[in-house]
């Protein structure tokens, strides 16, 4: 089992992460919600090219130190017998569920307090300031946020001692869901109902983007959709609707948010943005 996650784990992540981004941009061309106003040649440069120079930062990382995956952590965990779970006497299934379930609670966690916290809202004010959401709005978290998230994750696998099998899914998972509630998808309102109540939708996920506070004080969540219903941070629809409200950041309604340099530097400009309108 570890030589498999030593030698297949990033291809296999990969693969996945290809096959749900391919599917997710075909289905989002044949169905959109609604209609993207920048220039979708020059966005998924820059979304893309963000998130590739966020892929060499964590390399680079990995080169300086140990190697410092989230999956890594966890056989070091299982190994030293560190974390509440590998002193619980469950069976390996149990294990696993829990894992996923606290893992997703983290990563809310984690998202919630970009939000509040100004430093961490410098960095993830790249993802808000895209104009447009699809699927590469995904992928465009500026790389030192993507470095931050790492460490987090590292904490929390050590402090949980989540079984290596289950960190492993839980990255293929966020992942997948962070492409589909990102995509521009136009989902039957029946299907948007049923899934909401578990997972999180892109309609659901589309309100976070809202320039409007209390719609982007809201819907945390990657992948399941209790945690906003359990914290009253859930917001159904957006105000002015799905394709009446505006996307990104009320300073940033120009061209700028889809170029590469910009938005690498925004976090470290004088002024960071307010965290919108109400």
């Amino acid at each position: 089992m570890d030589e498999f996650f030593d030698k297949g784990d990033d291809l296999l992540r990969f693969g996945v992460f290809a096959v749900v981004f391919i599917v997710m941009a075909v289905v989002e061309f044949a169905w959109p919600k609604r209609k993207l106003i920048a220039s979708k040649g020059r966005r998924w440069f820059t979304n893309i090219g963000i998130s590739v120079t966020a892929g060499l930062l964590i390399r680079l990382m990995a080169t300086a130190a140990v190697p410092i995956a989230a999956v890594t952590a966890a056989f070091y965990a299982e190994d030293h017998e560190i974390g509440l779970l590998n002193h619980a006497q469950w069976p390996a299934w149990v294990k696993v569920v829990v894992s996923l379930v606290l893992l997703d609670l983290a990563i809310w966690v984690q998202h919630l307090a970009s939000h509040k916290i100004p430093v961490l809202w410098r960095l993830h004010q790249v993802h808000h300031a895209d104009r447009d959401i699809d699927v590469t709005t995904a992928v465009r978290f500026h790389p030192i946020e993507i470095g931050l998230s790492m460490l987090w994750k590292i904490v929390v696998v050590l402090l949980l001692g989540a079984p290596p099998l289950a960190v492993f899914l839980f990255e293929v998972i966020l992942n997948a869901c962070a492409m589909f509630n990102h995509a521009n998808v136009a989902l039957p309102r029946w299907a948007d109902a049923i899934l909401r109540l578990v997972v999180v939708t892109p309609d659901m996920h589309r309100v976070h983007h809202s320039v409007l506070q209390r719609e982007h004080d809201s819907n945390y969540g990657f992948n399941l959709s209790l945690w906003d219903r359990l914290f009253r941070s859930y917001t159904a629809q957006p105000e002015g609707g799905h394709q009446g409200m505006t996307i990104g950041l009320d300073p940033y309604q120009t061209e700028e948010p889809s170029k590469l340099g910009w938005s690498l530097i925004l976090p470290f400009r004088r002024r960071a943005s307010p965290r919108q309108n109400s």
